[in-house]
């Protein structure tokens, strides 16, 4: 599993990091919600727009989903628009590292 973010240059990559930085992710946004989905016709990928908070400010963004042959999805890609929206949840997502650190087993 591979995970391109919105405020990040290096890919994440492996399940357990994914999941705990979405689980992080998941804690920085309120009322998130998917407002559209949209597939090509082999079914192997996904955009799905989404709109959330973070703390006062409405972030709309779009992810996109490919699945494997197995039908798991092995990559997704996070956009947040516009700069400022991105810098948003990039200081939510910092709250959130250090449960994302013990959550892998990595504090101190």
């Amino acid at each position: 599993m591979v995970f391109l973010g919105p405020v990040a240059f290096t890919p994440y990559e492996g399940r357990d990091l994914v999941a705990a930085i979405l689980r992080g992710a998941g804690r920085a946004r309120q009322e998130f919600r998917y407002e559209r989905e949209i597939r090509n016709p082999g079914g192997s990928d996904y955009a799905l727009v989404f709109k959330a908070w973070v703390d006062d400010r409405a972030v709309h963004g779009c992810e996109f989903l490919h699945l494997n042959g197995d039908g798991l999805i092995d990559k997704l890609v996070a956009m947040v628009p516009p700069l400022s929206a991105a810098r948003a949840v990039a200081e939510a997502m910092r709250a959130q590292f250090e449960t994302v650190q013990h959550e892998l087993g990595w504090a101190a």
